[in-house]
């Protein structure tokens, strides 16, 4: 396994970077790697338990990948060429892989299934989110794309399915500040200069549920997680808003998060053309009213 370590990083030395990223790594195992020789540069020579960090610095090391949990649940491609692939990602699926999850995410899918071994993802979906990923097809491309989402020239739409509050007063655009700790599940609000920004709006609502249109500006770590349970209607099924309820049991799939990445817009970087996408896919609880309405 080959890793580049990311520029813009605070640790003091490989090893803690390491310690950080393999989070589904028994513990003591990467301390034995080191100890063992095992995590070698770019020379081939074994790299020092205390060697400091380098961004950009390149790492290679054999990992025991731990067994994984199938995810029952196709990717589905909803648009390729020759520059980029449009998937809509189900719930439960990791986009790309990080920690314990490894083959079970959309990019080793879409590799294997596509037979685009360079396949890279120009930006992220949380694991629990369902809906569209950008994916690029050729390397030297792929900044272009990523470049994108950092300037803020994607539109971006989501869905989400949450409890109704008639006194709740809709449309609205959320400001605030949002901090996400290393360490720590869940992200937070505090004070100080807003650095995230979510239009929401509401679609519909059947009794105690609410169907919201969510339109981010920018894209913090569970920025729309976060914004809806601020307004007091945290999205159904999330563990971890209102508060941590813990882990979701490996293999069980009957209450996904509640939100959906629905549409994706923008302009082709490298030819100019004009996309829109929208996923095909339905939210439980929006479509089997009856078993959800509990947690409204």
């Amino acid at each position: 396994m080959r890793v580049r370590l990311p520029y813009g990083g605070t640790w003091a030395t490989v090893r803690e970077h390491l310690v950080e990223r393999l989070t589904g790594a028994a513990p003591g195992m990467v301390a034995a790697m080191f100890d063992a020789g095992s995590i070698v540069g770019a020379d081939g020579r074994a790299v020092a338990p205390d060697a400091p960090y380098e961004p950009g610095m390149f790492v290679w090391f054999h990992r025991e990948l731990p067994a994984e949990v199938p995810v029952p649940f196709p990717v589905e491609v909803v648009y390729r060429d020759a520059h980029i692939v449009v998937a809509d990602k189900p719930h439960f699926l990791a986009t790309t892989p990080r920690g314990t999850h490894v083959a079970q995410t959309a990019l080793a899918r879409l590799r294997h299934e596509l037979g685009i071994p360079a396949l890279s993802a120009a930006h992220r979906l949380d694991r629990l989110t369902a809906g569209l990923v950008l994916f690029t097809v050729r390397p030297e491309e792929r900044g272009a794309y990523q470049t994108l989402f950092q300037d803020r020239r994607v539109r971006k739409e989501y869905e989400a399915i949450a409890p109704y509050d008639p006194a709740l007063v809709l449309p609205r655009t959320l400001r605030s500040r949002i901090v996400k700790e290393r360490g720590v599940q869940a992200a937070r609000e505090v004070e100080g200069e807003p650095n995230a920004e979510t239009y929401v709006e509401l679609a519909g609502h059947r009794g105690g549920l609410s169907r919201y249109r969510l339109v981010p500006a920018t894209g913090q770590t569970h920025q729309l997680r976060v914004h809806l349970n601020a307004l007091g209607v945290p999205i159904l099924g999330d563990p971890l808003y209102p508060e941590v309820t813990g882990p979701v049991p490996a293999g069980d799939f009957r209450r996904p998060l509640q939100l959906l990445a629905r549409r994706l817009e923008f302009t082709d970087p490298v030819t100019g053309t004009e996309h829109a996408f929208t996923s095909t896919r339905a939210l439980q609880a929006w479509a089997s009213y009856g078993t959800w309405a509990g947690e409204g």
